[in-house]
This record gives structure tokens, C-alpha cells and sequence, in this order.
């Protein structure tokens, strides 16, 4: 009699089901609460994070947004975009999120 060989398949851990819903939901709700709310006149904007504070500061200036204040991260900026579509022009200088800045003062102030 011969033994029969299983061949054993590759199997997606069950705990990785609950990590993946966490993962999904925690990125949602971020989501919702940082979105910028319609009629803001000041956001908190995130450039790439390998760019240095001079290299934030002229890419808001050349979408011709004031700085209202800084944060700890150097490319994470507070501004106030210029006209009807400031936030349009901050992405074409290389924002990558446009967040409200209140609901994340308190983990990036200095």
C-alpha cells in the first residue's frame, strides 16, 4: 500500500482577516475626521516627508499660500491658500494631504 502525499496549500492566517478589517476601518475614520470641511480658509497641508522646512516653505509660496504656523515635522505645514482654488495649487506643488488642522493640533505642535 502506498502512502498518499497531501500536498498542503497555502493558507491565509485567520488573524489576518481581523488585521486587515482594523487596518480598513482605522484609514476610514482617519479619513473622515482630517477631511477639510467645504468654505476653510486655513488647512493643515503634508508634503512629502523627505523634504526639508525650505523646500515646504517655497512650494507653498509658489502656490501663493501663507504659512500660519509651522509643526514639529518640517513638512507638515498650517497655511492658508490664496483664492477660489488655493488647494488646487498646493497639490500641483506637491501637497499629498490637505487635513483640518484642528484635528491634528495637538499631535504636532511644538
Amino acid at each position: 500500500m502506498e502512502r498518499g502525499t497531501t500536498i498542503s496549500s497555502l493558507r491565509w492566517p485567520v488573524w489576518l482577516n481581523a488585521a486587515a478589517l482594523l487596518v480598513a476601518s482605522f484609514v476610514a475614520v482617519a479619513a473622515l475626521s482630517l477631511r477639510v470641511r467645504p468654505g476653510t480658509e486655513i488647512v493643515a497641508v503634508a508634503f512629502p516627508p523627505w523634504w526639508g522646512t525650505e523646500q515646504a516653505f517655497q512650494a507653498a509660496a509658489s502656490a501663493d499660500a501663507a504659512i500660519v504656523r509651522t509643526t514639529a515635522s518640517p513638512s507638515l505645514l498650517v497655511v492658508r491658500p490664496d483664492g477660489h482654488d488655493g488647494l488646487a495649487r498646493l497639490r500641483k506643488a506637491g501637497v499629498w494631504l490637505a487635513m483640518d488642522p484642528q484635528a491634528i493640533a495637538a499631535c504636532v505642535s511644538r
